[in-house]
């Protein structure tokens, strides 16, 4: 299939938007319930079955050791699809072109021998970011892979509805503006989404051509939800005494979805915001991954302060500084508890962000693990927080005048700074003349999987946590516990 890029921008926060079709309560009334529909079951129930078809590139193969006919079958699946999505299309009335594109992707698919699909047609028809009013619904089909969950383009059909709280479309309209920016909750879904993937990305859809993305969306319920459960056992498990303000976050999945939304609001917005020495979200370039590691937490420290100077804004209405000061809590124990130890240690970039806080604060004596019990100078926090991203903003300022190697040696040692590289490491020694004076390729080809293993700490946390982590595959905020 081709990748032809056609005027790409992904993650660019000011995109103008063609007049969106008014979403009213009657609207979101249309789709209540919408998950119990016949018509819904039919539409997941023979989605998945057509999984099962597919090649790992989204193609329907020819012959099969275990069906007969697959693409015979394939074909009536894909007919019980569209017979679903035309029977459902009436309740959703704001994706009406969506909905009406996809049965001819589906079509031209079939009729193409069900190789590579296709589905840029009704991609370009699908602008969630239109309708973003507190619970409206979409029905969305594609073929797609999952981030963090399955690497194979298959048909995945999804229920998902808004999280758009007032409080939310204030902050967006005047002071953090993302036209892009799509908050969402999980209804019911196939099995791509029954895995650890809180996002839903256009670019993850198979297509023909890249083309200017307009949204971007995240499934904060499910994010709110694993957070809970996770917290919840970690303190336990450390002995934490937590303040009030962050206890309430893990009884109440709503404030905490609301919490989320505030966070990953201003954390997107950031990557195209600051003195970036690179491509934001470094699509174009192979880097070593504490590169990504460093981004992605300078976009959550960022939303770290955002969230202090909110909080302290007298001018601020109470609402919006009370989830101002639970997103300081949500970043810091989301980045402490759950980023270094889930997933593999394969560059793992956001397990070595949380990994790098958790030393920070503790060199800056903030954090303490005494007695085997961890405690916080929780009035000190704040200010140790926005140190390390000021840090981060700094290397990024001075980078900005170095070639992009030197960059990257500059960044790891901001990071070795702080952490014990792998005693094995080539780039803690030294990396050889001849890869300093070659191109980029020999100094990533040197990181290693596992340059900064877990700390003594985390390797004992995780060995208690493990059953946590992996129990939060899949959920969602309706999970018996959110």
């Amino acid at each position: 299939m081709s990748q032809t890029t056609t005027d790409s921008i992904v993650g660019e926060p000011e995109v103008l938007e063609d007049e969106a079709f008014e979403v009213t309560a009657a609207t979101v009334a249309l789709a209540a319930d919408i998950e119990l529909d016949p018509a819904w079951l039919r539409l997941k129930e023979a989605a998945t079955a057509l999984q099962a078809l597919q090649a790992q590139d989204g193609s329907v193969p020819a012959a099969s050791d275990v069906v007969a006919d697959p693409r015979g079958e394939a074909s009536a699946l894909v007919d019980a699809i569209v017979a679903s999505i035309r029977e459902l299309a009436p309740r959703f009335p704001h994706d009406a072109a969506y909905l009406a594109a996809l049965p001819a992707d589906f079509a031209t698919w079939r009729d193409g021998g069900f190789g590579v699909p296709d589905f840029l047609d009704s991609l370009v028809a699908f602008q969630p970011q239109q309708h973003r009013v507190d619970g409206v619904r979409h029905l969305v089909v594609f073929p797609m892979y999952t981030q963090n969950g399955s690497t194979d383009r298959h048909v995945e059909a999804l229920v998902v509805e808004a999280i758009w709280p007032e409080f939310i479309e204030r902050l967006e309209a005047e002071s953090y503006g993302n036209k892009l920016f799509v908050s969402l909750r999980l209804v019911d879904f196939t099995p791509g989404y029954d895995t650890n993937s809180a996002v839903l990305f256009p670019e993850t859809v198979a297509m023909r051509e890249i083309p200017r993305f307009t949204w971007g969306a995240i499934f904060q319920d499910r994010e709110a939800a694993r957070y809970r459960r996770v917290v919840r056992a970690a303190t336990e498990i450390t002995r934490l005494d937590l303040p009030e303000a962050a206890a309430r976050l893990l009884d109440d999945q709503e404030l905490a979805e609301r919490t989320f939304v505030m966070w990953d609001l201003i954390h997107d917005r950031t990557h195209m915001r600051g003195d970036l020495p690179f491509d934001p979200f470094m699509i174009k370039q192979r880097m070593p991954y504490f590169l990504y590691s460093l981004e992605e937490l300078r976009c959550d420290l960022t939303a770290y302060r955002e969230a202090v100077k909110i909080q302290a804004d007298a001018s601020a209405d109470d609402v919006t500084r009370e989830h101002a000061a639970l997103v300081q809590f949500a970043v810091l124990f989301d980045r402490l508890f759950r980023f270094p130890i889930t997933g593999s240690r394969v560059r793992n970039y956001d397990g070595l962000g949380g990994q790098l806080l958790f030393a920070w604060l503790h060199r800056k004596h903030v954090l303490h693990w005494t007695d085997t019990s961890l405690d916080f100078d929780w009035a000190a926090v704040p200010a140790a927080v926005v140190e390390l991203g000021d840090a981060i903003d700094e290397l990024y300022w001075t980078s900005i005048d170095r070639p992009k190697t030197v960059h990257w040696l500059a960044a790891y040692e901001l990071v070795r700074g702080v952490l014990a590289p792998n005693p094995a490491s080539t780039w803690a020694e030294g990396l050889p003349r001849e890869v300093l004076a070659g191109p980029p390729k020999g100094y990533t080809d040197l990181v290693m999987d596992d340059e900064f293993p877990l700390s003594m700490f985390y390797e004992a946390f995780e060995k208690k946590m493990r059953g946590v982590i992996e129990s939060t595959v899949g959920i969602t905020g309706r999970a018996p516990d959110a």
